[in-house]
């Protein structure tokens, strides 16, 4: 067979895999693998203007898609760069093969110029990492990299790639069939365990579903919802399981944990049986464990293993893909008689019901309501902050509208690029992101990507002039004193410290202005009656992306929410 080098198998094998788009960007170590990417026309190759963003880009890519995300970038500085992105994909789940350019073999631990241990580096945030030691062993390294990033629980998988392996000679054969020993994903669910867990349900009083983010990662909303609805059984949701099941059905009750709505919270202090499909239980949604569903048995379906059990004890451990496992219940499952249970649950909801104080002026719950009703079809992708927990409280998520976001880490910067991501997957969809006036400064040069691939993304920034989250919890809990969360603060609030009457200077950047310097329109809105007329201006937009800033009063904070240290039941509902 005809020897190609390491570098033309690389293109070959992206082909095999099917993958349509990658986000790269060019270095001395991949400019080899750049020359080849240009001599090929399947796969699309995005250029981002730097490497923290192009990660988020693919691993909104990949979960709005469904496909394995796709990035490539050059060694040293190029591939710590993706450290951020990696740990957001790692611990959302989400499937990315990240290549990384490396140094000649020989050259690898001498400090060469821009060499790192990228391997060594990103080994705890990597579901897999290898650097390719031998051209005869790169083509069965990248067959398996695709197959470790998408089975099992999805996650990122890095390959380094030295330059003097990629441009050696060696067989143009691309595996057909993976062999990994020691790697043998679950694929099928315990029917005893399963039984057993459906007698359990089939006896209890008060049952619950509390769907996680691995329903929506293994694409089980449609099953889900129909388990929901033979079983008649209430549903609450981590912020990564909204969608799990339409928030506008009535068996829905909302989200649970730390800004969790007061009847979410109540529903699982109260139940007597907590059905967990997909979810790990982190700090977010239990409060202090010893108090998490006190009176509840619990039964918890996951794909991985190890977070069986990890925080919380269960009852009945059932390791299983969540869809394989709700199609299996639906073969068994009964209707139960949960009417005053729902009733219950009505009753916490009229008590305490989700929603901001109603205020002459604009408010967050005013501008998403008006996305719900605008909007029939949708990816909505947040960045992090105040404005995500708004979003995750209000926003309508149906089968057509979908929400994303990092969860399990919390990435400041995520929004915009994985706006870009999600729109590039996804040119048909309508796209929105939503940020904070901080967040979206973290990677606001992706800007100049949506222009130049024209995407028509719409980018609302909740703009309080504030790094709004951290300044919550600096009113509530440490006596209103905001250290290091004013963003107009500077020089010269440092020099007034002692001036009482000291006026911040102008908020910095105009964006309206930094828009349109990057080819994009900019729109301003302060008040109510302006906020439809703005997305309806955006929406004229077919080729560009449209910036809406919206002036959020920075006293606006995210209600209810658990105090410091405290329980499910321990929820501060306003102040």
């Amino acid at each position: 067979m005809k020897k190609i080098s390491g570098n033309k198998l690389l293109v070959k094998a992206l082909k095999e895999e099917g993958v349509d788009t990658l986000f790269g960007y060019p270095g001395a170590c991949t400019i080899d693998i750049s020359d080849e990417l240009y001599k090929q026309d399947f796969t699309k190759v995005i250029l981002p203007r730097q490497e923290v963003a192009l990660v988020h880009e693919a691993d909104a890519y990949a979960r709005s898609t469904g496909k394995v995300g796709v990035c490539l970038v050059t060694s040293g500085p190029g591939a710590t760069n993706l450290v951020t992105g990696l740990a957001t994909a790692y611990y959302d789940s989400v499937p990315l093969v990240c290549f990384t350019g490396q140094v000649s073999r020989h050259l690898i631990g001498n400090d060469a110029f821009q060499e790192v241990d990228i391997v060594g580096i990103t080994r705890s945030i990597t579901k897999y990492g290898v650097t390719v030691r031998n051209r005869e062993d790169l083509g069965r390294i990248l067959k398996e990299a695709f197959y470790i990033a998408r089975t099992g629980r999805p996650g990122p998988v890095l390959i380094d790639l030295p330059k003097d392996v990629m441009g050696e000679l060696g067989s143009a054969e691309y595996p057909e069939t993976v062999n990994i020993r020691g790697y043998k994903p679950n694929t099928s669910v315990h029917i005893g365990q399963l039984k057993r867990a459906i007698k359990m349900l089939g006896r209890a009083k008060k049952p619950l579903f509390l769907a996680g983010g691995g329903v929506i990662i293994s694409r089980a909303n449609e099953v889900f919802t129909k388990l929901v609805e033979k079983t008649n059984i209430p549903v609450v949701t981590t912020v990564m399981g909204r969608g799990a099941i339409p928030t506008n059905h009535p068996l829905y009750i909302g989200n649970l944990g730390m800004h969790g709505a007061y009847a979410c919270n109540m529903a699982v202090s109260d139940c007597d049986l907590l059905f967990s499909i997909g979810t790990r239980f982190n700090d977010r949604i239990t409060g202090k464990l010893h108090s998490f569903a006190p009176n509840a048995q619990i039964v918890h379906i996951d794909i991985d293993t190890a977070a069986i059990s990890k925080n919380v004890q269960v009852d009945i451990p059932i390791v299983a893909d969540a869809k394989d496992a709700i199609e299996k219940m639906l073969e068994y499952v009964e209707p139960k008689e949960t009417t005053k249970w729902l009733e219950q649950i009505e009753s916490w909801k009229e008590e305490h019901p989700l929603k901001m104080k109603e205020k002459p002026i604009m408010t967050p719950q005013d501008i998403i309501e008006t996305i719900n009703r605008m909007f029939d079809e949708a990816i909505i992708v947040t960045d992090v902050g105040q404005h995500q927990m708004f979003t995750a409280q209000f926003a309508e998520i149906t089968q057509k509208k979908r929400l994303l976001m990092s969860g399990g880490l919390g990435t400041m910067g995520y929004g915009l690029p994985g706006a870009i991501g999600a729109k590039i997957g996804n040119p048909d969809v309508p796209v929105i992101s939503i940020s904070g006036d901080g967040g979206m400064q973290m990677n606001i040069q992706e800007l100049a990507t949506a222009v130049l691939e024209e995407l028509p993304i719409i980018s609302c920034i909740f703009n309080n002039y504030n790094l709004g989250m951290v300044r919550q919890w600096q009113k509530l809990f440490y006596g209103k004193r905001y250290s290091m969360t004013n963003l107009r603060s500077g020089a010269a609030s440092r020099r007034a410290a002692d001036d009482e009457n000291f006026e911040y200077p102008e908020y910095t950047p105009n964006f309206i202005k930094l828009a349109e310097s990057y080819g994009a329109v900019g729109i301003r809105v302060e008040k109510k009656e302006d906020i439809e007329p703005a997305f309806r201006a955006a929406l004229e937009n077919k080729h560009r992306p449209t910036i809406i800033e919206f002036m959020i009063d920075p006293e606006d904070l995210v209600y209810p929410m658990i105090k410091p240290g405290g329980t499910l039941e321990e929820l501060i509902m306003d102040c």
